[in-house]
């Protein structure tokens, strides 16, 4: 078999991995998560792993390589990254690719040399790394080549990444450690906290993405809208399972300080934007994307704390993976 170049797209994500392979488009979406034996043998990775989490005996542990948005264990990310771009690659044998990978805004000279060196161990012959929500702009068709001022919000998973962009440049950002999990932290907390239940973050996510909201007109003009969801947990009373019934009114509640810092981040980098691009977002709006983006009723939130209009991208879980693959094609 010959030897072919092909460009790789990754958003390396804390909670999920997307691969975008040039000329095919998204081709893998799975948790960024290993499962390790007690002699370091791999037993699952992403989606396999995951169903791992919280079930494992002690002779085996689920890891997850990414925090807040950067690698913090490198030999397991190694691991999970080579994994992925060789199923991406069908296993063929390919020369070694051009590879695109984002990173959130304001990482280390380190932190990036760490992603630069796991995606070369991956195979890669170039590395390109850009930062998240320049992707994100791009994914979500955004003209970040024009004098423009264009604002985007990328709630993924570990991070929440806000920037300001024109001219092919971000010109305002701020990368804020409080996304996804955190909306799932907040929710088992509060189960913990009120109901003495303690509940897996699964679960927590489960609930977040049934019943989580960010404000009770939502479901004004969503009347169909599911408002309760039952779980099961561990009674820390007693140690015996049971269930829960959780309202989206509680949810909203659990969650509210992580979205007030979310609105808080935006206003911060609204302050700091020069005013001819301010009156370009004041046309033009925010545009939200990742994961977070799907929040029921957040456009809603935003633009009652913004005063502006809050657009939700078109594929909002896919954004950065999508203009991670449209720069790789460029290479």
């Amino acid at each position: 078999m010959s030897l072919f170049t092909s460009n790789i797209g990754i958003d390396l994500g804390t909670a999920n991995t997307l691969i975008y392979l040039e000329g095919k488009g998204i081709i893998i979406n799975e948790a960024s998560v290993v499962a390790i034996d007690d002699k370091n043998q791999v037993k699952a990775v992403g989606a396999e792993a995951k169903q791992m989490f919280g079930k494992t005996p002690k002779s085996i542990k689920v890891v997850w390589p990414l925090k807040d948005g950067v690698i913090a264990d490198f030999d397991v990310a190694k691991v999970m990254i080579r994994y992925f771009v060789t199923k991406a690659l069908n296993y063929k044998k390919f020369a070694r690719p051009k590879i695109t990978i984002c990173v959130p805004v304001g990482v280390t000279s380190i932190e990036k040399k760490a992603v630069d060196e796991v995606a070369r161990n991956a195979g890669a012959k170039v590395v390109k790394i850009i930062e998240e929500p320049m992707a994100a702009a791009i994914g979500a068709n955004l003209n970040v080549e024009s004098a423009c001022g264009n604002m985007i919000v990328d709630i993924g998973g570990g991070t929440t990444e806000i920037a300001v962009i024109s001219l092919d440049g971000i010109v305002v950002s701020d990368s804020l450690r409080i996304a996804g999990n955190a909306l799932d932290a907040s929710i088992r907390d509060y189960a913990k906290r009120k109901y003495k239940l303690d509940i897996g973050l699964s679960t927590a996510e489960r609930a977040k993405i049934s019943i989580g909201n960010a404000c009770a007109e939502y479901f004004e003009s969503n009347a169909d809208a599911k408002t309760e969801i039952d779980i099961v947990g561990r009674d820390m009373v007693t140690g015996l399972p049971r269930n829960l019934v959780l309202t989206s009114d509680e949810i909203r509640g659990a969650m509210s300080e992580i979205i007030n810092n979310i609105s808080f981040g935006i206003k911060r980098c609204l302050e700091r934007t020069p005013a001819e691009l301010s009156a370009d977002i004041y046309a033009n709006g925010i545009y939200l994307a990742g994961g977070g983006a799907l929040i029921k009723g957040l456009d809603i939130f935003l633009a009652r704390e913004t005063g502006l209009n809050i657009n939700i991208a078109e594929e909002p879980l896919n954004c950065v993976a999508l203009g991670s693959g449209k720069i790789c094609e460029k290479l």
